[in-house]
């Protein structure tokens, strides 16, 4: 599947980035680039299960950001400070809710344990994708055993060389197993799914050798670690606790929706062949579907969920998504603005609203786009799709300046500081002296010459 920039890859599923990964190294079992990519739904039920984790290592969790990266390894990171990445492998591979809390539960104990290695400090400020191409780096060096493999991959990260590249120790490995069989007693959950997690991991190791996934260089497994894990598991007062039926419910749909994004229908019916009228069947079939462009099957699908779930945002964001994607952009209008009613919160949806309201160009509901996008740049600055669609909407309102600061907000958050120059000194020309977004503008230009300084 080809990932594109600025395309949404489904619902609120965002292409962030594509990376030029040489074949036969860390990701040789994936034909896709590793990119970054966003999802309202799959996010928030991240959230759900990491937050606890976070708060019982005393980590505020709103300061940690969490990144999904497509790729179908087994595979999870701590970087460049308070930064999780989950790969889609991971996910996907993930049984059931527990199994990935406990590896989050183990990135954690690293994350508060102070484990990252000295030569990602200087990524503490880096952007996720500069971030994702590090740990890329990484990945194929450890998996090679060839730091020219991961300079190769860093290359495509702005030039970072991959030096004294480390691997967590044993010690630290054992260190961060404690911390989390201990948070996972503290939010009251089993630390059974991490012992599987565990075992997962040795029989792919028996299999195909540690070099089979970066995850087993990176975190080395000794007898000792699955042993320990088991052994909490039958002793802890919470070892037999299970996942509350709604958490398995929507641990479901997010591998369903995974499946159906990310995989080829025909292996799509194969895990949900028709005739299993699950929720999460219906939801992968109907998403399977629309990426094979059979509408009306999708829209049976769909429709089913919809008519069962009239309040769910995320069926109905689907709903519109597919609508917009095929032109009936009016109507997609009408599922975009029931799903953001329905999670008012979720910034994702409204970033889909906005866009769908700009293609309707429209001038009433360009105005509606930039109240829209204001609510998303709030609670996420650097996020440049919201940036750019912003400049769009006050070009149309005939606000030039305040396009122009958009514009200048979009390539600092890139990074491109001879951009974000330009267009902030362009914004202060057009904006009245001495106004918020006149500051605003000059914030940035000394933000660039204290950076260049």
């Amino acid at each position: 599947m080809k990932l594109m920039s600025y395309r949404r890859l489904f619902a609120s599923f965002l292409v962030l980035l594509m990376l030029a990964v040489p074949g036969g190294a860390a990701h040789a079992q994936s034909s896709t680039p590793p990119s970054l990519i966003r999802d309202a739904e799959i996010e928030s039920i991240i959230h759900g299960y990491a937050g606890p984790i976070f708060a019982a290592a005393g980590i505020d969790p709103e300061a940690v950001n969490i990144y999904i990266v497509n790729d179908n390894s087994l595979n999870a990171a701590v970087a460049g400070g308070q930064n999780l990445f989950l790969f889609t492998g991971l996910l996907m591979r993930a049984d059931v809710p527990n199994q990935l809390i406990g590896v989050i539960a183990h990135e954690t104990g690293h994350m508060a344990g102070g484990h990252i290695a000295r030569s990602q400090n200087k990524l503490e400020t880096a952007s996720a994708e500069l971030i994702l191409a590090y740990i890329l780096g990484i990945g194929a060096a450890l998996a090679t055993g060839d730091g020219a493999a991961g300079t190769a991959v860093m290359a495509a990260g702005q030039s970072m060389i991959v030096r004294n590249l480390l691997s967590y120790t044993r010690t630290q490995e054992a260190a961060a197993d404690q911390a989390a069989l201990s948070y996972l007693d503290a939010t009251g959950q089993s630390s059974q799914g991490l012992a599987d997690f565990m075992n997962i991991l040795r029989q792919k190791e028996q299999l195909f050798g540690a070099n089979y996934d970066p995850y087993l260089r990176s975190h080395p497994l000794t007898l000792e670690r699955v042993d320990v894990a088991e052994r909490h598991a039958m002793s802890s007062s919470y070892g037999t606790v299970v996942d509350p039926p709604e958490r398995l419910a929507e641990h479901e749909r997010m591998r369903a929706k995974l499946i159906g994004f990310l995989r080829e229908l025909p292996d799509v019916l194969r895990d949900y062949p028709e005739g299993l009228e699950t929720v999460a069947a219906r939801y992968a079939r109907a998403i399977g579907y629309y990426r094979a462009n059979q509408l009306d099957k999708a829209f049976a699908e769909l429709d089913s969920l919809i008519a069962e779930f009239p309040d769910d945002p995320y069926f109905l964001e689907l709903k519109g998504q597919i609508l917009y994607e095929h032109g009936r952009t009016e109507e997609s209008r009408e599922y975009y603005e029931a799903s953001v009613a329905e999670a008012p919160t979720q910034t994702l949806l409204h970033l889909g609203l906005a866009q769908t309201l700009i293609a309707l160009d429209k001038p009433e509901l360009d105005r509606e786009a930039v109240e829209q996008l204001t609510s998303v740049v709030v609670d996420e600055p650097r996020n440049t799709i919201a940036w750019r669609l912003l400049s769009i909407a006050y070009g149309r309102n005939g606000e030039p300046g305040m396009a122009a600061l958009a514009l200048a907000e979009m390539a600092a958050a890139r990074g491109d500081r001879d951009e974000a120059k330009q267009k902030a000194s362009a914004a202060q020309a057009l904006l009245q002296n001495g106004t918020p977004s006149w500051l605003r503008a000059q914030d940035i230009l000394l933000d660039i010459d204290r950076n260049e300084g």
